[in-house]
């Protein structure tokens, strides 16, 4: 006998500020179930999720959570106002005897519950609304971004006790690897419409291209269409001296049809410029270490970093991460030791803490307030690498329109305020770039597009990231801050720091053990291969789909006409990158080949 679905909307019709969100929406959320729900920043992820929990009322429509089933909501800004402490607030609603949940949950997430709300730090209060929904185990649990200001080893936990569970669950997050590991269904929402499908984020993308590419087909062929029709209004009608009233209504029908169709939106157009180019050797660090009321953040810790270089820092929060960072940039002094910079250095900083952002601006002042993007005598533009732009014209290039111009910065989502903090790090020119925490609440596009800048970024690159996916996809190299005060520096990315430790589960918060591991180096050994060279050749089809990607990019920029007059420079750049990776596909291909051979032999 199937068992009544958890939760259901039925024909949902939502409207904020005069626009649509969702119109006749109905789904299900059936028992055991582990779903995505995904879109771009402002389709309506969060507030599906509200209306979901019962926090927001629909204009129109129907929401049924079937009898006796118990929900949580983990919201972005919980509210602890009336409790004393983390642990007060975490423990409300459950009986004394099971306060132990509350306190499992805390050494995994990594609070004090002890801790005051009045001084506990945003990140702190969320981990605490996690433990609350997590201790309180409802039947059907909706967490939105729960993984945003946890460190690598409590998302490690989370995502073990989440696997674990039988609770059905809703997920918003960015991080992917997080989504492929948990989900087995995605909600994806678009435009005001949320499709189903029956698969984890696993295949998402490839599910969405097939989408889009079918709707552009669509779309071609009604524009075929009504091209032929309103040829034939004008030739038929001449011809005949007679209007086929019918034809014509049809052609109107289409038209309006056309018209209706809601464009996707677009990525943002985000671009950064790398400026005079630095010296080979961007920082040297020789011995240095550092320590703060006794305690040791830093031992002594050597680090090269050249032109060029992305180097991600990881380890776990309070770790000292960020405080390494400041010693390289020169922020702050090491204890002992020295640091070098290289010449002619252009510094742009992403700060987590959204530190440059004063809430009670609006957009439109953040930039103008800006001193380096100020453009002298003119109060509607700003400064964007070198090139004066409208306020207006710029904040569009970053997907905010007219309206938001003149709204306050705290009116604005987390993926908002990042667009908004990446609008202000681009417009100048930079050839090291220090990005804290850049992928909280960014959209999966954004995240896409971010990678591929960095990817084309002629500077230098340090990354502070908990998001292991986008680890793997910009560093080659990885600093693990690996505890009381241990630095230690590996080749790679996430992915490669954990093989190189001999810790085969990457998504997990412990190391593995090694009798675990011992038939993956045993299967190892069969092939011919050490372990780091099976690792090596199951990543390098990948490293070459993407250079020949990146070639096929850069020859299409080389084959505008007009580009060596036009850009001299961008046109020299352009050739080096595309010669520089031609080199390493061949490179690529030729080490695949040897050890492809090697393991057959």
């Amino acid at each position: 006998m199937a068992r009544a679905p958890l939760l259901q909307l039925t024909d949902i019709s939502l409207t904020f500020g005069g626009d649509p969100v969702f119109e006749g929406l109905s789904l299900t959320v059936q028992p055991g179930d582990r779903v995505a729900l995904v879109g771009r920043n402002g389709s309506g992820k969060s507030t599906l999720m509200k209306v979901m929990a019962g926090l927001v009322e629909p204009d129109r429509g129907e929401v049924v959570v079937s009898a006796g089933v118990s929900t949580g909501y983990m919201e972005q800004d919980p509210d602890l106002s009336g409790f004393a402490t983390l642990g007060e607030f975490a423990a409300s609603g459950l009986p004394e005897s099971e306060s132990y949940r509350v306190e499992m949950a805390a050494e995994g997430l990594k609070f004090d519950p002890a801790r005051p709300v009045a001084t506990a730090s945003g990140g702190e209060r969320r981990r605490a609304a996690l433990a609350r929904l997590l201790a309180q185990a409802p039947e059907l649990m909706l967490l939105d971004e729960p993984t945003n200001h946890l460190d690598i080893q409590a998302i490690g936990w989370l995502e073990d006790h989440l696997s674990q569970t039988r609770a059905a669950y809703v997920l918003i997050s960015h991080d992917r690897a997080f989504l492929r590991r948990l989900t087995r269904a995605t909600l994806w929402i678009d435009r005001g419409e949320v499709r189903r499908q029956e698969r984890g984020f696993e295949g998402f993308e490839d599910w969405r291209e097939a989408v889009w590419a079918a709707e552009d087909e669509a779309r071609h062929k009604l524009d075929r269409k009504i091209k032929a029709e309103a040829r034939w209004a004008v030739e038929g009608i001449s011809a005949r001296r007679k209007r086929n009233q019918g034809r014509v209504r049809a052609l109107a029908a289409l038209r309006a049809e056309r018209s209706a169709q809601i464009r996707r939106q677009g990525t943002a157009a985000m671009a950064l410029d790398s400026g005079p180019q630095s010296g080979k050797k961007v920082i040297e660090a020789k011995g240095i270490a550092k320590a703060f009321g006794g305690r040791t953040i830093l031992r002594p810790f050597d680090l090269r970093v050249n032109r060029g270089d992305r180097v991600a820092f990881v380890g776990p929060n309070g770790a000292g991460k960020t405080t390494l960072i400041k010693m390289l940039t020169g922020e702050i002094a090491p204890d002992q030791g020295t640091v070098t910079l290289g010449t002619n250095l252009e510094l742009a900083v992403f700060d987590q803490t959204r530190s440059a952002l004063n809430p009670d601006q609006t957009l439109w002042e953040s930039l103008t307030g800006d001193p380096e993007m100020r453009v002298s005598g003119r109060a509607d533009q700003v400064m964007v690498r070198g090139q004066p732009r409208h306020v207006v014209a710029y904040l569009k290039d970053f997907l905010f329109d007219d309206a938001q111009a003149r709204a306050p910065v705290r009116s604005l989502s987390g993926g908002e305020k990042a667009r908004l903090l990446l609008a202000r790090l681009m417009a100048r020119p930079s050839n090291l770039l220090v990005l804290d925490e850049p992928t909280n609440d960014l959209d999966v596009e954004t995240l896409d597009l971010l990678q591929d800048l960095l990817g084309d970024y002629d500077g230098t690159v340090l990354l502070v990231s908990h998001d292991r996916d986008f680890i793997d996809r910009v560093a080659d190299t990885t600093v693990a801050m690996e505890g009381d005060g241990q630095a230690t520096v590996y080749a790679g990315g996430w992915t490669d720091y954990r093989a190189q430790r001999g810790e085969d589960a990457p998504t997990t918060a412990e190391p593995v053990k090694k009798p675990e591991a011992a038939p993956e180096r045993a299967k190892a050994a069969r092939s011919g291969l050490s372990f780091t060279e099976r690792h090596r050749l199951e990543a390098l089809p990948g490293l070459i789909e993407r250079l020949e990607a990146e070639i096929a990019k850069l020859s299409e920029f080389l084959a505008q006409p007009d580009l060596f007059q036009t850009a001299p420079t961008k046109f020299q750049k352009a050739t080096e990158a595309l010669a520089e990776r031609q080199h390493a596909l061949s490179a690529a291909e030729e080490e695949w080949l040897m050890l492809e051979e090697k393991a057959e032999s």
